[in-house]
């Protein structure tokens, strides 16, 4: 079974624009499109890398962050499952989290993977707690 890698908005971000661990994303794009991991998105977390485009670069490059999304191997989960809605609903109970990382965190628990993230501000304490496994980009 191959291993699953959820991205957070910061990933993408840091893929798109050449921040510090965008070489890490880049080869799980690779992995994914040789077939050895499952890459995966939910299409929320997406929404806050887009708005977050538009606010900073404007719409042309927000535009051009989604065609980057679409043209490599990441699966954009669209849907809120009801065991994905449960959990994250669970997870942004335990932990002072945003609803864009409740979703993003129960993402990988619900598949067994790894959040990709570089927002160690948010997440050091829940990786502490061993609920959710990190593949940390910086």
């Amino acid at each position: 079974m191959k291993n699953t890698y959820v991205l957070d908005a910061c990933a993408l971000i840091a893929a798109f624009t050449d921040e510090p661990g965008h070489q890490i994303v880049r080869a799980l794009f690779q992995q994914s499109a040789a077939g050895e991991i499952h890459l995966t998105m939910h299409k929320f977390n997406l929404l806050e890398v887009y708005y977050d485009a538009i606010r900073r670069y404007g719409l042309a490059a927000a535009e051009s962050i989604l065609a980057f999304e679409h043209e490599n191997p990441v699966y954009n989960e669209q849907k809120l499952t009801n065991e994905l809605f449960r959990e994250a609903g669970r997870l942004k109970t335990s932990f002072k989290i945003s609803i864009a990382d409740s979703i993003a965190l129960a993402e990988a628990s619900v598949h067994g993977g790894y959040l990709v993230t570089s927002d160690h501000h948010e997440f050091d304490a829940i990786e502490q707690s061993g609920q959710i496994k990190f593949h940390w980009i910086r």
